[in-house]
């Protein structure tokens, strides 16, 4: 059975977080969205590519959240949310679902 790759699950749970906390106006609703795929993306990463791997794209991921906070302000929310998902989508990919892809073929 296929799984989904760790960097869609890290993406949308950034994506997400914020569109489920915008959309409902409760912020903490959006923030389990967002744990609750950073809990499941650092699973993928550690069975991907070990404990320091995963430690470091679950820091990664931390620091895409607290940033697109202040990138915000500069560029607008949607488009940081935006890009910092794409920067932890492309590290979570190269770290993690590079070396299952190539596996899998």
């Amino acid at each position: 059975m296929a799984t989904v790759p760790s960097a869609v699950v890290a993406a949308t749970g950034l994506v997400g977080g914020y569109g489920v906390a915008r959309w409902t106006k409760k912020r903490q609703l959006g923030g389990v969205v967002l744990a609750a795929a950073g809990v499941a993306a650092a699973q993928q990463w550690r069975a991907r590519a070990g404990g320091k791997a995963a430690g470091a794209l679950s820091a990664a991921y931390v620091a895409a959240f607290a940033g697109s906070h202040p990138l915000a302000k500069k560029v607008g929310a949607w488009p940081s949310v935006l890009g910092v998902a794409g920067v932890v989508a492309l590290a979570s990919w190269a770290v993690a679902d590079r070396k299952a892809d190539s596996g899998a073929a």
